[in-house]
């Protein structure tokens, strides 16, 4: 039994699969909600949203990563993933919700173990350092 994954999902799915960022701005609603499983606060709209997904991108997208389990409702997705980072195995889900006109709304990533979390903590804010030094 074969079901076709909602637009939004297959779009995210060819941005994994091609650890490429090129598209992901379409994929964004402007109102978009990230929340990151290293910073307390939710980061609201399109710019801060596209900015942790950009670092996101650098630091757990290596030829490890991959996604193991779904689970796939008409507006939202749970993507389960692993990936080894530096010998530290990380599991973790990316849950996934979009809205009538298939842009990505929230974006919430939740990680274990302990020690994964502080070794991407530390990864991510190096990224953003870095984009923040570039943009400035």
């Amino acid at each position: 039994m074969s079901t076709q994954q909602p637009a939004p999902l297959q779009a995210w799915h060819a941005l994994v699969a091609e650890r490429s960022m090129q598209g992901l701005n379409a994929l964004l609603a402007e109102d978009v909600v990230f929340h990151s499983p290293v910073v307390h606060t939710p980061q609201a709209g399109k710019a801060l949203t596209a900015q942790y997904l950009y670092a996101a991108f650098q630091v757990f997208f290596n030829d490890s990563f991959r996604y193991v389990r779904e689970t796939v409702g008409a507006d939202h997705a749970i993507l389960e993933f692993e990936v080894q980072i530096e010998g530290i195995h990380v599991n973790g889900i990316d849950m996934i919700t979009w809205n009538a006109e298939g842009r990505i709304r929230e974006f919430k990533v939740m990680v274990r173990p302990l020690k994964a979390i502080q070794l991407i903590h530390q990864k991510m804010a190096a990224m953003l350092e870095a984009q923040k030094a570039r943009a400035g």
